[in-house]
């Protein structure tokens, strides 16, 4: 039987970074954060009800893709997203998850079963330290809008580096709503309260902070619940 292996502490010489301990120690680096965030109806709740919808696109979207080189998940996720991910696997096939805090990483094992062909690493989402071209596909759900400008830029390079020639880069976070959508005039004062960095996610489109060499036809994006959630799925050129 398969064992959830044990966290990597390597961390590729940083610590923490500023703007995550500055700006979100309350919900991702406090354990009574981490403990009062992990509850399912509240993350669903905090994305209106779409948590599971949001979910049922990523495994939709990837499912299989361990099959053609392995998965990796770049940040940890609160909820069950993680576990249905690994439930998709045989004992040859490999999720893999970073996260630049333990905490987060010691959350997450505490929510896998002892058959999740799962590996933990502490690294940094803009600094991975993987070989280029390594995985199927990079999945990153909910992180940009948590992350400055630079920060987002390379972690959009360093997903597409670690990622395989012809495999995909799938990002699930928040869009900007339509006009007539109600909840964009209520949630916009929310967010930037609490996701100062998430207001970019609603002023330009991801497709600006990627690579250059990136074509517009690799690029395809679908909207959810009045523009609010994006759905971007990113194929590497060959």
């Amino acid at each position: 039987m398969n064992q959830t292996k044990s966290i990597t502490t390597k961390t590729n010489g940083r610590l923490i970074p500023d703007y995550l301990r500055k700006t979100y120690w309350w919900a991702y680096l406090h354990p009574r954060g981490v403990k009062f965030f992990e509850r399912q109806w509240l993350v669903n709740l905090i994305l209106f009800g779409n948590y599971n919808y949001l979910c049922d696109q990523v495994i939709e979207q990837i499912q299989g893709a361990a099959q053609k080189g392995g998965i990796l998940q770049i940040a940890c996720a609160y909820g069950d997203l993680t576990p249905r991910l690994a439930n998709l696997l045989d004992q040859n096939e490999k999720l893999d998850v970073i996260d630049v805090a333990r905490i987060q990483l010691k959350n997450l094992k505490r929510k896998l079963s002892p058959s999740h062909n799962v590996q933990c690493y502490l690294q940094d989402s803009t600094n991975l330290n993987f070989p280029s071209n390594n995985y199927k596909v990079a999945l990153l759900f909910f992180l940009l809008h948590e992350q400055p400008l630079q920060q987002r830029i390379d972690t959009l390079k360093e997903a597409l580096r670690v990622t395989d020639l012809g495999g995909q880069v799938v990002i699930v976070d928040y869009h900007r709503p339509s006009y007539w959508f109600p909840l964009r005039y209520l949630l916009f004062p929310f967010l930037k309260l609490l996701e100062p960095y998430a207001k970019d996610l609603w002023q330009y489109d991801i497709n600006e902070w990627l690579p250059s060499d990136i074509p517009p036809q690799n690029i395809h994006k679908q909207t959810y619940f009045g523009g609010l959630y994006q759905k971007l799925v990113i194929t590497k050129p060959m």
